[in-house]
């Protein structure tokens, strides 16, 4: 043990050392904080049970309805869209700057996007196709995929933000804001249809996203403006769910007559302000703690497979619950139904578990993250530029610059 202490020292002085000074650490720890959250969210609001030969999907908050608070916690998209729009427009500014053509710039950010996708898109196809061929009910595959591929929408979504990013950076965050609100009042209040919502989808996380490219501009330089997305943001939630009569929880809820995240609804984009607010005034104290060398390396190590993580996360739990099936079809917190404070104190217990099996998938996994090599006696110039995080100036998925440096 303490041989793996001096190790893991050396590794974060290393990190430490080879982080440019002027790099805001910040940026990634909201970004580190986003992807755990989702996953941690995943774990436990998602419950597979088993029961008529076939597996069912389900939620804690089905039963518990009084368990919503914890979506609040747990449900951070909105500082994931916010990063990625400050990082965006950052990298788009720097190259530009540089002479990198905007194919280049949006070619070398989906490709870092995408291609962590195929693995899991490669691996599930197979195993769907083997359960199929195999005997398994439909109920059982469409289940298990629909957990793999639903969290797959915010990829797409946040990929044409990406490419839009050079339309989209000086746009005020009130125009996308004000055509949820007129979705929502068409949808809700004039009984207009429900395929309408599906415009929030871009509109809601086009809100975060603007806010990201406002902080780029500097237009959060004061604390002021967080404040005002703070109080403004969780007033608003507070009167949508008392007074509007949306959900009280900020994620997907099986059965329920509404959803606030599919597709987003005025409440959740509302929280969201909130919760980009929150991020911006924490940023002081998180660059402070940033300084720290063994924190430090972990944010850095998490951001550097942050793809990886969240898209193999759900496959851990799925992974966990199907070996435990050899074991027994009625593990407490693994295949029972989720209706009880028991359920909860079981499932917690899980939660290594499934990041055991997470990390089997990261290492066997995580290459597809990493960035391309670059071809030996490679010219320098604007293509070389163009591939590489250094040369754009973009943070990118920075850490993996930093440790490759390291």
């Amino acid at each position: 043990m303490p041989e793996v202490r001096k190790r893991w020292a050396a590794l974060a002085d290393r990190v430490d050392r080879a982080t440019p000074r002027e790099r805001d650490r910040s940026v990634d720890a909201l970004r580190a904080f986003a992807i755990l959250g989702v996953v941690l969210g995943h774990w436990l609001v998602t419950a597979l049970t088993a029961g008529d030969g076939t597996l069912h999907g389900t939620s804690p908050l089905v039963r518990m309805p009084w368990l919503a608070p914890v979506s609040w916690v747990f449900q951070t998209l909105a500082v994931f869209f916010l990063v990625g729009g400050h990082v965006a427009a950052q990298g788009y500014a720097s190259a530009r700057a540089r002479g990198v053509a905007y194919r280049a710039w949006v070619g070398q950010r989906l490709g870092r996007l995408f291609r962590p996708v195929a693995a899991v898109v490669a691996l599930w196809t197979v195993v769907a196709a083997g359960l199929l061929l195999g005997g398994a009910e439909w109920e059982t595959v469409r289940t298990l995929l629909k957990l793999v591929w639903s969290p797959l929408w915010f990829l797409l979504v946040f990929a044409a933000l990406t490419a839009a990013t050079p339309l989209v950076a000086r746009l005020s965050p009130v125009w996308p804001l004000a055509v949820v609100a007129a979705v929502d009042v068409w949808r809700f209040g004039l009984g207009g249809p429900q395929w309408a919502g599906w415009v929030n989808v871009a509109a809601g996380w086009l809100v975060p996203y603007t806010l990201g490219a406002a902080w780029a501009r500097g237009a959060f330089a004061r604390r002021r403006p967080a404040l005002l997305l703070l109080g403004g943001g969780a007033a608003a939630v507070v009167a949508l769910v008392v007074w509007g009569g949306y959900p009280a929880s900020m994620v997907g809820v099986p059965g329920a007559a509404v959803s606030n995240l599919n597709p987003p609804t005025l409440a959740a984009v509302a929280f969201g302000l909130a919760q980009c607010g929150l991020a911006l005034l924490v940023r002081g104290p998180l660059a402070r703690v940033m300084r720290r060398p063994r924190t430090w390396a972990k944010v850095a190590l998490l951001n550097l497979s942050a793809m990886t993580v969240f898209l193999w996360h759900q496959t851990s739990m799925m992974a966990v619950t199907a070996l435990g099936l050899l074991v027994s079809s009625d593990l407490p917190g693994l295949h029972t139904v989720p209706a009880s404070a028991g359920w909860i104190a079981a499932r917690l217990l899980w939660l290594p578990v499934f990041a055991a099996a997470l990390a089997v998938c990261w290492t066997a996994f995580r290459v597809h993250e990493q960035p391309r090599p670059q071809p030996a006696g490679r010219p320098a110039g604007r293509t070389a530029a163009a591939g590489s995080g250094r040369a754009s100036g973009e943070r990118g998925p920075g850490p993996s610059r930093v440790i490759s440096r390291a």
